[in-house]
């Protein structure tokens, strides 16, 4: 400080610009439950087109680049689609299932999120009953979350 009591120009503008780079992390993407609300829907969106029987509505919601991994096999969207989403569609459509509420985990534009869903009834004249595990990573793309993998896994009760 000069002698005058006066603090100098150049410190100021340090200061702030220091406050300035620490307000940064405020600026990016909102989290919080706002966010957790969004993912859940797009899940929660996924899963209701395929109840309904609609493919095209579910793959509305699934990035370009996704992967898909079950059983041990990695899919990309194009096999998912052509392969499993058909399979998908008629198990959901035939057995009821009971998801736990979705875990969310935020980071910017990146969300990871996983939920546990018992099934139990029949499908194709065979009685199934198990617990699935998803986990799921989203991430946002033009103000709109799009899954980009979807793992599951499943065990008996």
């Amino acid at each position: 400080m000069k002698a005058s009591g006066r603090v100098p120009a150049t410190v100021w503008i340090h200061r702030l610009l220091f406050m300035a780079l620490f307000s940064l992390p405020g600026c990016s993407a909102p989290s919080g439950p706002e966010v957790e609300r969004e993912v859940t829907s797009t899940l929660e969106s996924f899963y209701s087109a395929m109840k309904a029987g609609d493919a095209t509505k579910a793959m509305t919601f699934i990035a370009p680049d996704a992967l898909f991994v079950e059983s041990g096999r990695l899919e990309t969207r194009a096999e998912y689609e052509k392969n499993h989403l058909p399979n998908d569609i008629a198990f959901e459509k035939q057995v009821t299932g009971k998801r736990g509420q979705w875990q969310v985990k935020t980071q910017a534009d990146t969300a990871w999120a996983i939920a546990m869903t018992d099934f139990d009834g029949t499908f194709e004249g065979s009685p199934v009953r198990f617990v699935s595990a998803q986990l799921a990573v989203l991430t946002r793309q033009d103000s709109r979350w799009l899954i980009r993998s979807v793992h599951w896994s499943s065990r008996r009760p």
